[in-house]
């Protein structure tokens, strides 16, 4: 199956050009690092490109200060992660073994270079997309979670870097290497803890504050304007902001969880075209995502957009849920939609403690060799299931009605029947949940006869149905009597994905009468720019 990042080798030692150096040298400044300086340390901004000419950098322990890598960084080289291209912060801290010179060019002026000289920008985008991919693979980073299955906030936090492509290490309550850390951070080892490098401990830790320790919270302007708001971080809103970027719009793309969206939780798609062996739906938005920033479209995360308005001069404001203003001539709504919830007791009081709604490798972990539950009979529910049955010991597919045919790509139902791991149940649902802090077991109800059974599990996947996130539009664009908007032809628009509204548009599954599939999503997402190309083009000044 596809994944981010090329194979590791590729970080090794891959040459630029001369040419690309004499580009290099002729838009950056020298400069001299002494033995032992630090080039970087972790939650700095990665705002400098560093090509080295001769010397030697090495990555350091953040808790130790040794070194980290039995490899280092040596001339014709260049220092850098994946989070230069959007200027987020270094992870990882950066030393000069010995006198080490380099040539340093602001990110500005290297993502320039890199917009006009597509052969070297292949080569540094490969180098730190492979980078990050080890970083990744061997859970490897500043940030460390210790007792993640004891605590909701720690999980939480586990499972928002994870869905973000932030790199983590996660120990274990009274593990040796929990002990080591928390005795460098001064914190007690019996505790939970979230801890980004050697001297920060996340008090109360979220989402954001995390988020700001990586350089996600890209520090936007009050009311600063764009020609284009991309509201949502799916494969619709991802693909806008690659061709948004590559049209030369000045475009910003909000997200309030983890861009992929609901489409980032798929553990496997097989029937996108191009990816013959399968691509996880978070490689496949991240890749859109590193093509976006390169082109110049901002991402801003976590941020939900909770109120949308005209202002007077025709233009859009949105406020974010910290209140924070920013401005669109135009607006694609590209939020697709939410799994709803089970109107069942004690429901929101089992989540991210036994019930999820995303099937991730984080969540694989909470339910090895466990009976595992999974709610739903879309391809989401099925990708779930195949993927589960790898770690559970039984995963257990609840569908309400009498088959998958309607709901589900045959390819994925077949192996579903075909897979001794797994068991479809046809006409059933939860009707309980047992448990005290975490959840402990079902109650399972049949709906032909209403007889009821009693099944110990620790982990219930709920992907049934889809409600659209459109309550922030404030009553701005025409929707259907289910919440999704209405576009083309039913609002007498002349584009397909043209709102009530001029200068709003829709796409992916918040549209209603969308193709809900991926595909069909990055499409949208695609076209609809030429038509806010042109909005925003007959709105300038003449």
């Amino acid at each position: 199956m596809e994944t981010i990042g090329p194979d590791l080798r590729v970080m090794q030692r891959v040459p630029l050009a001369a040419s690309h150096v004499a580009a290099i040298r002729a838009a950056g400044v020298p400069r001299l690092y002494p033995a032992g300086t630090f080039l970087a340390r972790p939650g700095e901004p990665a705002d400098r490109f560093v090509y080295v000419e001769d010397g030697e950098i090495e990555v350091v322990n953040p808790f130790t200060d040794e070194r980290h890598l039995p490899s280092t960084l040596g001339p014709t080289q260049f220092m850098g992660e994946i989070a230069f291209l959007n200027g987020g912060s270094w992870s990882m801290p950066m030393r000069a073994v010995i006198d080490t010179n380099v040539i340093e060019v602001p990110r500005t002026a290297m993502l320039r270079l890199m917009a006009e000289i597509p052969e070297m920008s292949d080569i540094v985008i490969t180098v730190l997309a492979a980078r990050r991919r080890r970083q990744l693979d061997s859970r490897d980073g500043t940030l460390v979670l210790i007792g993640e299955d004891d605590d909701r906030a720690v999980r939480r936090i586990a499972e928002f870097a994870s869905r973000n492509r932030l790199p983590y290490r996660s120990y274990a309550l009274g593990s040796a290497e929990a002990a080591s850390v928390a005795t460098s951070c001064s914190v007690p080892a019996d505790r939970p803890a979230v801890v980004f490098g050697r001297n920060t401990v996340v008090t109360d830790p979220t989402p954001d504050k995390v988020a700001q320790l990586f350089g996600l919270n890209y520090n936007l302007m009050d009311d600063e304007a764009f020609d284009v708001l991309i509201v949502g971080g799916g494969p619709a809103g991802v693909a806008a902001g690659v061709y948004a970027g590559a049209e030369g719009l000045r475009a910003l793309v909000v997200e309030d969880i983890a861009i992929g969206g609901q489409a980032g939780t798929s553990s496997r798609i097989e029937n996108y075209m191009g990816f013959p062996t399968g691509i996880s739906g978070a490689d496949l938005i991240w890749r859109g995502e590193v093509q976006a920033v390169k082109f110049g479209t901002r991402f801003a995360m976590p941020r939900r957009v909770v109120k949308l308005e005209r202002l007077e001069d025709g233009a859009y404001c949105a406020t974010f849920d910290n209140d924070q203003r920013v401005r669109g001539q135009a607006i694609v709504v590209a939020t697709g939609v939410q799994y709803r919830r089970l109107p069942i007791d004690r429901l929101e009081a089992f989540e991210g403690a036994g019930i999820y709604y995303a099937a991730t490798e984080i969540e694989a972990r909470y339910c090895k060799n466990t009976e595992t539950i999974i709610v739903g009979g879309g391809n989401s529910a099925g990708q779930a299931a195949m993927f589960l049955s790898r770690s559970a010991r039984h995963v257990r597919l609840l569908v309400r009605g009498p088959s998958l045919a309607t709901s589900m790509s045959r390819y994925l139902s077949s192996r579903l029947e075909a897979d001794p791991a797994i068991t479809i149940e046809y006409g059933a649902e939860l009707s309980a949940l047992h448990g005290d802090d975490a959840l402990e077991a079902v109650t399972i109800r049949t709906i032909a006869d209403g007889t009821v059974r009693t099944i110990p599990t620790c982990a219930v996947f709920v992907m049934v149905g889809a409600a659209p996130n459109t309550g922030w539009l404030s009553g701005l664009v025409e929707l259907d009597r289910n919440g999704f908007v209405l576009t083309g032809e039913a609002v007498g628009a002349g584009s397909p994905y043209a709102t009530s509204q001029p200068g709003i548009f829709a796409v992916g599954d918040v549209r209603a009468h969308s193709v809900k599939r991926v595909a069909s999503s990055v499409g949208e997402g695609s076209v609809v720019i030429s038509k806010v190309w042109d909005y925003v083009r007959d709105r300038e000044p003449a």
